[in-house]
C-alpha cells in the first residue's frame, strides 16, 4: 500500500486523541515529529529532508512561514511550530543545510508508532496505539478543510496531493444538513458590514495599532540597510520625519555603544542567515534622548526568494527595562544579605573550632574576606593604658597594607620599641585607633568611613570601611574592620550584623580564655595592686581607714557579681550609706557580726577590677583592700598573654599594676582524697543522718520520704535529724568550695 492511500480500516483521529499523542511524547524531538505530520502534513520521507534553510519567512506583519521542500513542494508552517523548530535547531547546533531530523524516513515512522503505542497504554485508548504517520496526515487534512474551512486547492498543494481524487478517501460525503449549514453561513456572512463596506483586514488592523502607538515603529530598509519607507509609527517613536530620515543608514537609530559593537550590520547579516533576528539594545531619538527597545529584523523576499530589503520592528521597552533593573538591584541586595548571612554562619562554625585568641582573630578575618561581601578584614588589639595598638591578623590583604585603608580620622597605632607602625614610621602620641570606636564599650557602635582610595598589592581600592569593637561585658579586646568596594554597603541591617559579630567574637575570646584556664595543669599566679579611686572597695578603705577582705565571689551575669566580704575597722552603717551613693553598688546587706568585724554581702553591677580580670579569663582567688590599695591574687593559664591581661585591667583602672607572678602546678584532689577529707569533718551521727536521708529518698523530687519518717527510722526526733543534716550539708559544701591548700 502506498503512502498516498490511507488504510480503509483506520479510524479518524480526534482532537483529543491528537492531544493525547503530544502528551505521550517524552522528548522534544518526538513532539516535533508528531506536530510536523499532524499540523504541516509532511510525509516521513519529506520530514527526513527538512533543513533550517527550508524555512522561509514570507510575511512580516504578522510573521508567516512556508516550508520549501523542493521547487514544486511547498508546505505551510504554523508560527508556533516555526518557533519550536528554531529552538530545537539552536539547542542542537544544526546548521542551515543540515537535516533537522538526522534519521531515515523508516525511523521516523517507527518513532510515531512508539509514541502512539505509549499513548494507548497511558490513556487506556487502544485506538491510539495504531495511529500512523498517514493517520496524522489525514488529521491535518480534515482539520484544514473542516475546522478551518481552507480552500481545497490550497490544501491539496500544501499537503502534496497530486489530485483531488487523492483527497476523497480522507473525506466523508456531505449530508443535507451540512450543505444547508455551509451555504446559510455564506449568505449570512457575505464579508461585508451593514454599510456595504468590506471588513478590515489583518494588515489594516496592525497598521492602525502601530499608528496609534508611540512605542512601536515599523521601518522598511533596502538591501543595504538604508531607510526606504518611514511611516507615522516610526515618526512617533523616533521623532524623525520621513524627509529627514529616508535614505539614512539604520545605524543612525542606534546608540553609540551599539554602533561600536557593530550591532546594526550584525543584525542584518544574522537576519539573512536565520530568517529573522531579535535583540534588545539602546536606541536614540532625534532629540538625542535614549530609550531601550526590542528590535526584530526580518528579510523581505519576492516570489523567487530573492532578497528585497528588510523590515525593522522597534518596540520601546524602557519601562520594562527600568523595572528589570530595579528587580536586578533588589536581587543584588538579597544576594548581599544572603552572603552576609553565609559569612555569619561560617564564622560561627569557625569560632566553635577555635582554641586560642589568635585562632579566633585569624578565623574571623579569613571567613569575612572569603565571600563576595567584603574585600578585606582585619583585627587590631588596642590598649587604652599606653596608647599602643597591635595589628594582629588580616584577611584579604597583607597585614602591612592595613594602614593604607584606615581613615585618617580613626588614628593610627603608636610605635614603640616592640611595636612600630606597619609602614615603619612613628606616629604622634595623640593618635589612637580606638578613638570613637573601642571607647564605645558595651555598645558595639559601628563606625563607617566612605571615599577610601588606596593602592594595595592586588591593585587599587576605592570603597568604604566599617569598624566595630570586639567586646564582651565591659572588656574591649580590639577592633574589627572590614573593607568593601560595594557602593551601598553598611546599611542599617548590615551594621546590625557587624555589631552582632563584634559581640560574638568577643564572647568567643572570653570563653576560650576561661576554658584554657580550666583545662590547664599549670597556672600562673598573678598579684595585682589597684589604687584606682573608681574601685568602690579601694575608695572605701581609703575613706574609712578600714580593711575589706573578700571571702567569696559569685558571678551572677556578664556584668554583675555577688561579693561576700569581711569588714574590719568601720561601722557597716557608714559603708552602707556610702554604697547608696555609688551607682555600681546595686544592693548590700549585713550577713553576720563578730567581736571586731562583720560579714557583708554586696551586689556589684558594672565595672570592677575583679570583673575585668574575670572577662580576660582570670580566676580571682583572694582580694583585700586597706589604706586605699587593693591587693588581688588571681590565676590564669600558663599560656595566657599576661601583657594583654595587665593592659586590659589598666585600660579600665589605670592606677593598677602587676606586683608579681609565679608559675605553679594546679593542686589536684582525687575522689578518694575528697572522701577521706570529708570523713574527717563529719561526725558519725552526721554521716548516718546524711546516708539515711539520701538512701530513703529524702533528696529526691518529689520526696519519697519525709524528715519525720527518716527521724522515726533512726529513732531520733525531727529537730535532731534536721540539726545533723544542716551541719553535715555545710561540711559537704565547705569541703567542695574551700581550697584544699587552706587546710
Amino acid at each position: 500500500m502506498s503512502l498516498e492511500e490511507p488504510e480503509p480500516e483506520s479510524a479518524a483521529l480526534s482532537r483529543e486523541g491528537y492531544e493525547s499523542l503530544l502528551d505521550a511524547a517524552e522528548t522534544y524531538r518526538e513532539a516535533l515529529v508528531v506536530r510536523c505530520c499532524g499540523e504541516v502534513g509532511l510525509r516521513p520521507a519529506e520530514l527526513a529532508d527538512v533543513t533550517p534553510g527550508a524555512i522561509d519567512r514570507v510575511r512580516t506583519d504578522p510573521p508567516r512561514y512556508l516550508l520549501r521542500l523542493s521547487d514544486s513542494r511547498v508546505a505551510y508552517l504554523p508560527t508556533s511550530l516555526e518557533r519550536e523548530l528554531r529552538r530545537y535547531v539552536r539547542s542542537n547546533g544544526i546548521s542551515s543545510d543540515e537535516p533537522v531530523f538526522s534519521v531515515s524516513a523508516r525511523r521516523l515512522q517507527m518513532l510515531v508508532a512508539e509514541v502512539a503505542e505509549r499513548a494507548g497504554e497511558r490513556f487506556d485508548e487502544p485506538t491510539l496505539a495504531s495511529v500512523s504517520t498517514e493517520d496524522l496526515r489525514r488529521y491535518f487534512l480534515e482539520t484544514a478543510l473542516t475546522d478551518h474551512g481552507i480552500n481545497p486547492l490550497v490544501v491539496k498543494r500544501v499537503g502534496g496531493w497530486s489530485s483531488f481524487e487523492a483527497l476523497e478517501p480522507y473525506l466523508s460525503s456531505a449530508t443535507d444538513d451540512e450543505i444547508v449549514e455551509e451555504f446559510a453561513a455564506a449568505e449570512a456572512n457575505p464579508n461585508r458590514d451593514s454599510g456595504g463596506e468590506r471588513t478590515a483586514s489583518d494588515g489594516s488592523v496592525v497598521r492602525s495599532l502601530l499608528t496609534a502607538s508611540d512605542r512601536c515603529a515599523l521601518v522598511r530598509l533596502d538591501s543595504d540597510g538604508y531607510v526606504d519607507r518611514w511611516n507615522r509609527s516610526a515618526e512617533s517613536t523616533f521623532g524623525y520625519s520621513a524627509g529627514d530620515i529616508v535614505g539614512t543608514h539604520v545605524s543612525a537609530l542606534y546608540a553609540d555603544e551599539a554602533i561600536e559593537r557593530g550591532l546594526p550590520g550584525r543584525a542584518l547579516t544574522r537576519a539573512l542567515e536565520e530568517a529573522s533576528y531579535e535583540d534588545d539594545d539602546w536606541f536614540v531619538r532625534e532629540d538625542g534622548s535614549r530609550f531601550r527597545a526590542v528590535a526584530v529584523v526580518t528579510p523581505l523576499r519576492d516570489d523567487r526568494h530573492r532578497s528585497r530589503g528588510f523590515a525593522l520592528l522597534v518596540c520601546d521597552v524602557s519601562q520594562h527595562h527600568e523595572r528589570l533593573e530595579e528587580v536586578r538591584s533588589d536581587r543584588e541586595d538579597l544576594e548581599r544579605t544572603s552572603d552576609v548571612a553565609a559569612r555569619y554562619r561560617a564564622l560561627t562554625d569557625a569560632l566553635l573550632e577555635a582554641t586560642s585568641h589568635e585562632e579566633v582573630e585569624t578565623a574571623t578575618c579569613t571567613v569575612l574576606a572569603d565571600g563576595r561581601t567584603y574585600d578585606a578584614a582585619w583585627i587590631d588589639r588596642t590598649t587604652h593604658s599606653d596608647r599602643r595598638g597591635e595589628w594582629r591578623t588580616a584577611g584579604g590583604l597583607d597585614a602591612d597594607e592595613v594602614d593604607r585603608l584606615v581613615p585618617d580620622e580613626w588614628g593610627e597605632p603608636r610605635s614603640s620599641a616592640r611595636n612600630r607602625h606597619p609602614n615603619g614610621t612613628d606616629v604622634s602620641e595623640s593618635d589612637d585607633p580606638g578613638t570613637g570606636i573601642a571607647e564605645a564599650t558595651g555598645t558595639g557602635a559601628v563606625a563607617v568611613a566612605t571615599g577610601i582610595e588606596a593602592t594595595v598589592a592586588d591593585g587599587s581600592f576605592a570603597g568604604r570601611v566599617a569598624a566595630v569593637p570586639v567586646w564582651y561585658g565591659d572588656t574591649v579586646y580590639g577592633r574589627l574592620t572590614v573593607a568593601t568596594e560595594r557602593a551601598a554597603a553598611f546599611d542599617e541591617t548590615e551594621r546590625a550584623w557587624l555589631e552582632t559579630i563584634g559581640r560574638q567574637v568577643g564572647y568567643a575570646v572570653a570563653a576560650i580564655r576561661r576554658r584554657n584556664l580550666l583545662l590547664s595543669d599549670r597556672v600562673v599566679e598573678l598579684e595585682f595592686v589597684c589604687r584606682d579611686e573608681d574601685s568602690f572597695f579601694v575608695e572605701t578603705s581609703r575613706r574609712f581607714d578600714c580593711r575589706v577582705e573578700l571571702d567569696s565571689l559569685v558571678p551572677l551575669s556578664d556584668s554583675t557579681q555577688l561579693y561576700y566580704v569581711r569588714l574590719e575597722g568601720v561601722s557597716p552603717a557608714d559603708v552602707f550609706e556610702r554604697a547608696e551613693a555609688v551607682p555600681g553598688i546595686d544592693d548590700c546587706r549585713l550577713i553576720e557580726t563578730y567581736e571586731d568585724a562583720c560579714r557583708l554581702e554586696f551586689v556589684v553591677e558594672g565595672a570592677s577590677p575583679t570583673l575585668t580580670l574575670t572577662e580576660y579569663g582570670v580566676t580571682v582567688r583572694e582580694a583585700r583592700f586597706e589604706e586605699g590599695a587593693g591587693t588581688i591574687v588571681a590565676e590564669c593559664a600558663a599560656d595566657a598573654d599576661i601583657r594583654t591581661i595587665v593592659a586590659g585591667l589598666r585600660s579600665a583602672f589605670p592606677d593598677s599594676e602587676l606586683a608579681g607572678k609565679r608559675e605553679t602546678e594546679r593542686p589536684v584532689q582525687t575522689g578518694r582524697e575528697f572522701r577521706e577529707g570529708l570523713e574527717e569533718r563529719l561526725t558519725d551521727r552526721q554521716e548516718a543522718a546524711l546516708r539515711a536521708a539520701y538512701s530513703g529518698g529524702y533528696y529526691d523530687w518529689p520526696r519519697e520520704s519525709t524528715a519525720e519518717e527518716i527521724a522515726d527510722a533512726m529513732g531520733v526526733s525531727s529537730p535532731t535529724l534536721h540539726s545533723h543534716l544542716r551541719k553535715g550539708q555545710r561540711e559537704l559544701l565547705r569541703t567542695f568550695f574551700d581550697d584544699p591548700a587552706d587546710e
